[in-house]
């Protein structure tokens, strides 16, 4: 008779306080918190208890965690969250990436392809010198391959130094041929001379001019790029606010502590956590809207002029056309040239100069047709059409958490953050910082810092896509890039005591220059669903269980109550 009246007084007490609860106690609970490795199953209680010591879980009910739980489950409750905002940004992230690396391998075939469509063009026109070509012109097309992926060099200045090494080739082989070369210190006069005598014409200011406008474009397609991967890095390592983190443990773990262990939050709680969360990436949407937009808007504007790969693999004619204008003047020169330097100084002819040949192979001529598949124009109209995909994604990326991941479908039992309802019954806010000052369920203070500074990023590379402020030296570098992984980097604990504040963006200067310095650092399409219910849900259902599991629960308790009226 004591060990029935010490059962019945043990179930009373658990039903009374616990009768939500997993009927094992807290077996479904600890199975659940060892099975995702939130901690050591040492810190589960064997049975329900009160939790006065809660911070956060604080339930009239015995529950099944304890402070050390809760800590565990705030944590997780983190992970989660990130881990899912990695795995929702990991499609952009990698087109982008994806993209970056495949300009640079179309970058650097087309350096190839042009390099020895050139030195084809040499040897089947001015087979005498070709071979002596072979050297400047690789250093040409080595120097535009360091300055289109972001080394300081001056333009104007690689190119007129090629065509300095081409005139006393020029000059040898074409204006004033003889039976040997030119003597290695006379070859240097000629070649200092160059600038003066001017035997090229226009054409170095010209190619000069297209690389530099070609080249700045096809730069700054690139250092986009690489600002929108730390974009998405930035915002996949978010650092989220205290009352972000308190109100995550409330939505995914505190009804474990109920035993709830199944459980799901509903549509409007979930969009009211995660809006509160994600509050200051949702003000990157407009900016990044616009950025999808400018980079369109620079990809149609590169042709012609500005079409890198027609101004490289068109190098070969202003070549053909300078050394043609420069045989036409041959006699001008060499008067020029013989007042400058003397008379030709030539070498003795058994010392006359090994012809070189290039060590790399040269691509036939029918080959350097372009490949469209490979080409830049189809490369980025591609990747484009893309990327259009993504446009909206910052703006709905709580929504769609929301629906397709974390919240009860309609018509559901849902957590409410206390109970298990039917439905969800406070005012449902929407995205952004301004309307998070009604959030019920999150208590924003301001923006994110971090996210302050990639928003004036993305302002400042806006205006340069545009051609709203042209890039000279060192202003490209404004828009420094980086991997976004050190997680220290971020803050966005915009508690009272951190100060945050916006970065505030710097006045764009619009000046011209051909030198333009990059950043060394510059590194499966989803459809967003948008779920937007409405501002307020409609009526409460009351928050006891089902008839059925009453029912059970008192056929279980009568037979205590006939107990205790016997004694």
């Amino acid at each position: 008779m004591g060990d029935l009246w010490a059962n019945c007084v043990l179930f009373l007490a658990c039903c009374s306080g616990f009768c939500s609860g997993s009927p094992n106690r807290c077996d479904e609970v600890r199975k659940v918190f060892q099975l995702r490795q939130i901690g050591p199953n040492q810190l589960l209680p064997l049975s329900p208890r009160p939790g006065p010591d809660l911070q956060v879980c604080m339930s009239k009910n015995l529950t099944c965690c304890t402070k050390k739980m809760e800590e565990k489950y705030q944590m997780a409750a983190r992970r989660d969250i990130q881990n899912l905002l990695q795995t929702s940004s990991s499609g952009l992230k990698f087109l982008i990436s994806r993209n970056v690396a495949a300009f640079h391998d179309t970058f650097e075939v087309l350096m190839r392809q042009a390099e020895n469509h050139t030195n084809v063009v040499l040897r089947e026109s001015y087979r005498d010198m070709a071979d002596q070509a072979v050297d400047p012109v690789r250093e040409l097309f080595t120097d535009i391959g360091l300055f289109l992926l972001g080394s300081e060099l001056n333009v104007d200045e690689l190119v007129q130094r090629f065509f300095d090494s081409l005139f006393p080739l020029v000059y040898n082989h074409l204006i004033n041929p003889g039976l040997s070369d030119i003597s290695a210190g006379y070859a240097e006069c000629v070649r200092s001379s160059s600038r003066d005598v001017r035997p090229f014409g226009g054409v170095p200011s010209l190619l000069a001019d297209q690389i530099a406008r070609s080249g700045v474009s096809g730069k700054l397609l690139l250092q986009a790029l690489h600002l929108g991967i730390e974009v998405i890095n930035t915002t996949d390592h978010l650092q989220l606010s205290r009352e972000c983190r308190r109100a995550l443990l409330k939505m995914h773990y505190c009804p474990h502590c109920q035993g709830l262990t199944q459980s799901k939050p509903c549509m409007g709680y979930c969009l009211n956590v995660m809006r509160g969360c994600l509050a200051s990436m949702a003000e990157i949407d407009a900016h990044w809207r616009e950025f999808v937009r400018s980079l369109e808007g620079l990809s149609a504007r590169m042709h012609g002029p500005q079409d890198l790969e027609q101004v490289l693999l068109g190098v070969h004619t202003l070549l053909h056309d300078a050394v043609g204008n420069a045989q036409k003047n041959g006699p001008h020169l060499s008067a020029q040239v013989h007042k400058l330097c003397g008379p030709p100084s030539r070498r003795a002819q058994q010392s006359v100069s090994i012809q070189r040949s290039s060590s790399r192979p040269s691509i036939p001529l029918k080959a350097l047709g372009r490949a469209s598949g490979d080409s830049l124009t189809v490369g980025r109209r591609d990747f484009l059409n893309s990327l259009r995909l993504y446009r909206t994604f910052y703006g709905g990326l709580a929504d769609q958490l929301c629906v397709s991941e974390l919240a009860s479908g309609d018509g559901l039992s849902c957590w409410n953050g206390t109970d298990i309802v039917k439905s969800y019954t406070l005012r449902v806010v929407g995205n952004g910082i301004k309307a998070q000052s009604a959030n019920p369920e999150v208590k924003v203070k301001g923006a994110d810092p971090v996210i302050n500074q990639i928003i004036d990023k993305l302002k400042h590379i806006n205006q340069l896509l545009q051609g709203k402020s042209i890039p000279k030296l060192g202003s490209l570098d404004q828009i420094e890039t980086g991997s976004g992984d050190t997680e220290g980097r971020y803050s966005g604990d915009c508690d009272d005591e951190d100060g945050c504040g916006g970065s505030g963006g710097g006045e764009v200067k619009r000046k011209v220059s051909r030198v333009s310095k990059l950043s060394p650092d510059v590194t499966g399409d989803h459809k967003h669903r948008h779920h937007h219910p409405p501002a307020d849900v409609s009526e409460v259902e009351g928050r006891s269980r089902s008839l059925g599991l009453a029912g059970a629960i008192w056929a279980l308790i009568l037979p205590c109550f006939h107990l205790l009226l016997a004694l």
